[in-house]
């Protein structure tokens, strides 16, 4: 079983942005288009549905004629304590290349670490961690 996985559709880059996200957390990324999909309803060689497993799980593909592509307001992708904080720091540096830093990763007056970006897909992240002792 696993939690809740993220299925993004994207403006015709989906491709571009699963392998950035591969590059940027590791994991096996699969990718089907729409000939091998045995699917009609959008370009033979768009993404019909992709997904990268491992440490960060999430789904994806070019968005449909009928479909909206992804625009995210009011939410986040968390990333709260997924990983070590070197490991954190550096997806939160990797996601924001390209993008645009909402809030820098620093120090809360609580102790843990957080920080938001949107990535250079529109992707909207909170990165954080709590300090080890």
């Amino acid at each position: 079983m696993s939690g809740l996985i993220p299925y993004l559709l994207f403006p015709g880059n989906a491709a571009e942005a699963l392998a950035h996200y591969q590059a940027v957390f590791g994991g096996e990324l699969q990718m089907f288009d729409y000939a091998t999909a045995g699917r009609h309803d959008g370009p033979p060689d768009s993404v019909a549905h992709g997904q990268l497993s491992g440490l960060v799980d999430l789904a994806g593909a070019d968005a449909g004629a009928d479909d909206d592509a992804v625009q995210m307001g009011g939410m986040f992708l968390s990333l709260l304590g997924t990983a070590d904080a070197a490991t954190l720091t550096r997806w939160y540096d990797e996601l924001a290349a390209g993008g645009r830093v909402i809030d820098a990763l620093q120090k809360r007056p609580w102790g843990d670490w957080d920080g938001t970006l949107v990535d250079r897909y529109g992707i909207r992240w909170l990165i954080g961690y709590h300090p080890e002792d």
